[in-house]
């Protein structure tokens, strides 16, 4: 069954704060081999203005995966997860995230399209600040393989 496009432009509550710390930031960096010390080493970063270490730009996901399970776990929306393919991701920076923020992810539906039979969902989150500063956009684009309404003699929708 397709996905309901009502949920276009449904937004969920801010998750719970997350702490970024250091080892963290350094454990993500070694995870994906990047050894910029600048993830590492607070007088690096220091060097490139910032006032303590920064995380690698694709750190956010592990701030707004917790924002979007609150739309794939949403029984109205009906996604089926294991069926489920990450598509896209982009982020839009307005400030690196760095060791000592707090942050809170809200996450909205953006987009709910059928194409060749697939539910293709995009989603934002927007990254701030416990005290409101926007730091990070996050854009995910999941793609639910064959739960799209599709006539199988014609292979429309």
């Amino acid at each position: 069954m397709a996905l309901d496009p009502k949920f276009i432009g449904r937004t969920y509550p801010p998750t719970a704060p997350y702490e970024v710390g250091r080892e963290k930031i350094r454990e993500f960096a070694d995870a994906i081999g990047d050894a910029n010390p600048v993830y590492r080493d607070p007088e690096a970063a220091a060097k490139y203005g910032h006032p303590d270490v920064i995380a690698p730009v694709t750190f956010p996901i592990v701030i707004s995966l917790g924002a979007a399970e609150q739309i794939v776990m949403d029984p109205e929306l009906g996604l089926d997860y294991s069926r489920v393919v990450h598509a896209d991701q982009r982020f839009s920076y307005a400030r690196p995230v760095r060791a000592g923020d707090r942050l809170v992810a809200v996450v909205t539906v953006e987009n709910i399209k059928t194409m060749a039979g697939n539910d293709i969902i995009t989603t934002r989150a927007d990254i701030a600040t416990v005290d409101g500063e926007h730091v990070v956009t996050a854009r995910s684009t999941l793609a639910a393989r064959g739960t799209g309404d599709t006539d199988t003699k014609t292979g429309e929708n």
